[in-house]
């Protein structure tokens, strides 16, 4: 569940700090006031593209950050799998996001993560429904995703089973349609042949390159080597060290704060003679042939034309030639190979059709649960005769997620046919039937939190107080967070947000700057907020008393829809 936002900097938003509770949470307030933004900034911290332009004028930068509690053992060993532990043993996850303007810093529990990760472990938290995701109801593609979700828990293991059968089967397929051309396998098979000889010809050795090129430099600059060694052995080659130290060694015996500079002069006079050695030996190990330095040259042609062939280190070249001799070996045996391939796809084949028509047959049967269940909330969302359908196809070859296609269809008219539903819903019915899927899926659906925004859109009266009783039963199950401009929504709530728009003068120069406020309200504040959502601009004593009738109503439906439901 989501515990808490803390949001600064972020468009509109200076600052906001806002505790949620479980049930369903409403977020009202005039148009162009900031609702979409708090949506906005949740999504961002949950990994949602989020530029510059989001950072609030004047600041440097805006910063998100969301606590979770998540106390399903099932999904803590989801979030552990992805590498990620709670904060303590309530379960927490702190989500946050720093967006900079030319970089986002994401982090749960203080450690850094990406993108991916971030949006692999909210996923398993957080749903937000806003206008986009009701267009994928339009999509067919994710209607066989809905029937899934659906359907009992032995799908997923007939699911993972059906692709890696089918990765086999593709991987099978894949090698005999690529050689069967016979003429193209022999071309193949002579630059196979030459390219191993080639390499295996040069023979190279691992680590062989460094040691080359150390080599190479060092007989290149074997002039300039021998000249400086001439001239450190000409600087050693002194005796005044020496003379010093016996100097100093003559007298040493009446003065004793002499030992010291003694010693240290016998010291250096020891230290000169070893460097004297060593600069000689050096010297006499110092041997530059012509003939061996060419041989230095054509060995690292060779290596490097290599390289400029098959773009690797010496390492990667031996690793791509050993990948080559399998390839070849394959080639030049496959006569003999072609038959077990073929009988390998043909058994793959049929555990793969298998797979599928065990597939087929759970969704078909999930399906028809499914059309009855969503017909039900239809027609409690005030879709009157409407008719509602799934209908399944099946494609011509199978494919990791089986053979099936399967679409909805609607027909929200009496006596209209059925119709795929991208073909006659409107926004509005899209928003119900996402609303009646949410419903039937809230028994399966692990998210813990639902954020609805436009599940108002094109709604009113009736229809209206019908989607506000699913909102309120769907509440009982999961933390609801919903946008609305309805007062029969709004009404509903269990928790109630308002959000509002003001101007103040800030500033060195005093400009006029906007700000988003948003705080909790109840009681008398709640009867206000509805008036104005009935009203409009001219709140009236008849309209703060709908007002007052509206909540009074909607709580006596409230309990009842929970407790029925």
């Amino acid at each position: 569940m989501l515990l808490e936002l803390h949001v600064r900097n972020f468009a509109l938003i200076e600052k906001a700090d806002l505790e949620f509770k479980s049930g369903l949470t409403v977020l009202s307030g005039e148009t162009g006031a900031g609702k979409s933004i708090l949506i906005d900034s949740i999504a961002a911290a949950l990994g949602a593209k989020a530029g510059k332009d989001v950072i609030r004028t004047g600041a440097e930068s805006a910063y998100i950050e969301l606590i979770f509690s998540v106390t399903g053992k099932e999904k803590l060993e989801k979030i552990r799998d992805l590498g990620l532990e709670p904060a303590d043993e309530n379960g927490t996850f702190i989500v946050s996001r720093k967006i900079l303007p030319a970089r986002s810093i994401m982090r749960i529990n203080d450690e850094a993560v990406t993108a991916a990760t971030l949006r692999s472990m909210t996923g398993l938290l957080i749903d937000i429904h806003g206008q986009h995701e009701h267009q994928t109801l339009l999509n067919p593609s994710a209607h066989l995703k809905f029937i899934d979700l659906m359907s009992p828990p032995e799908i997923l293991d007939l699911k993972r089973n059906t692709a890696e059968i089918y990765g086999k089967y593709s991987s099978v397929r894949k090698l005999l349609l690529e050689n069967t051309d016979e003429s193209i396998r022999l071309r193949e098979t002579e630059i196979l042949q030459y390219e191993t000889e080639e390499i295996e010809k040069a023979d190279l050795k691992e680590g062989e390159e460094e040691k080359l090129h150390s080599e190479y430099t060092k007989m290149r600059n074997a002039a300039r080597i021998t000249d400086a060694l001439s001239r450190a052995a000409q600087a050693l080659d002194t005796d005044a060290v020496s003379t010093a130290c016996r100097a100093v060694s003559e007298i040493a015996d009446y003065a004793p704060e002499l030992k010291a500079l003694e010693s240290q002069l016998s010291e250096l006079d020891g230290l000169l003679s070893d460097a004297g050695r060593s600069t000689e030996a050096c010297s006499e190990n110092l041997e530059f042939s012509e003939e061996h330095f060419s041989e230095l040259n054509a060995r690292l042609d060779v290596i490097h034309r290599l390289q400029d062939k098959y773009g690797n280190d010496i390492g990667g070249i031996l690793k791509l030639c050993a990948e080559k001799k399998e390839r070849l070996e394959f080639l030049k045996h496959f006569g003999e190979k072609q038959a077990e391939l073929k009988k390998q796809e043909r058994d793959l084949r049929e555990r793969l059709e298998k797979c599928c028509g065990s597939l087929t047959e759970i969704r078909k049967k999930t399906a028809g649960t499914l059309k009855r269940r969503i017909s039900e909330q239809l027609a409690s969302l005030n879709f009157e005769g409407a008719d509602f359908d799934i209908v399944f196809s099946e494609q011509a070859e199978p494919g990791p997620n089986g053979k099936d296609r399967a679409e909805f269809l609607i027909c929200t008219n009496p006596g209209e046919p059925l119709k795929p539903l991208k073909d006659i819903a409107s926004g509005g019915e899209l928003s119900r039937v996402m609303l009646a899927l949410k419903t039937v899926l809230a028994d399966t659906d692990e998210t813990d939190t639902l954020i609805f925004d436009e599940i108002d859109a094109g709604i009113s009266g009736r229809t209206a107080q019908k989607v506000s009783e699913k909102l309120s039963l769907i509440g009982k199950k999961r933390q609801v967070l919903c946008i609305t401009h309805l007062p029969q929504i709004a009404a509903m709530a269990d928790h109630h947000l308002l959000i509002r728009k003001s101007t103040f003068s800030g500033g060195e120069a005093g400009e006029t700057r906007t700000r988003t406020d948003i705080r909790e309200i109840q009681g008398e504040d709640i009867r206000e907020e509805l008036a104005r959502l009935i009203g409009g601009v001219k709140i009236t004593p008849a309209v703060l008393s709908t007002a007052q009738e509206m909540k009074e109503l909607a709580d006596r439906t409230k309990k009842a829809v929970r407790k029925n439901g």
